[in-house]
């Protein structure tokens, strides 16, 4: 079984190209996630390389910047390529089959109605009206008896 499920923050904003001959969408970033911290040590943590494809890779690339907290769920894959010298580089990535969007990056640009647009650096409000002039419902139209939770991990 290959399966791997990771909860950090993006290092950078992500980077999205799409394949020369299928135009299929993928958006590659890399996860910041913390290690388990030790009596008598220093946290550290691992930085790992995320690979996401179609629809959903262009969706990470629109709405994920620089600091958002994720939470992703894949499967390891290895490779290898030669360098401009001609030297064997392994590398190790995990390909995410689901992204989830936890928590916010912080700061000003942060809205509490959950809705982001990465604008370069920048946080941009999404608009919540449709074209056709139809009100889409939005992180705070939630159901009734249904109600947001402001904490990142409900227990502990």
């Amino acid at each position: 079984m290959n399966s791997v499920v990771l909860i950090g923050r993006l290092c950078a904003d992500p980077e999205l190209s799409y394949t020369p001959n299928t135009q299929t969408a993928c958006c590659r970033f890399t996860l910041a996630v913390d290690r388990p911290k030790r009596q008598g040590e220093d946290a550290g943590a691992d930085f790992i390389r995320i690979t996401v494809w179609g629809r959903q890779a262009e969706t990470c690339d629109r709405y994920l910047a620089k600091g958002r907290q994720v939470a992703i769920h894949g499967r390891i894959q290895t490779g290898s390529y030669k360098d401009r010298n001609g030297e064997t580089v392994y590398t190790t990535d995990v390909v995410a089959d689901r992204v989830e969007f936890l928590g916010s990056a912080g700061g000003d640009n942060s809205r509490s109605d959950g809705s982001y647009q990465r604008n370069g650096s920048n946080y941009q409000p999404q608009n919540n009206a449709s074209q056709n002039g139809d009100k889409q419902l939005g992180f705070n139209d939630l159901p009734q008896g249904f109600s947001t939770m402001n904490e990142d991990v409900p227990w502990g």
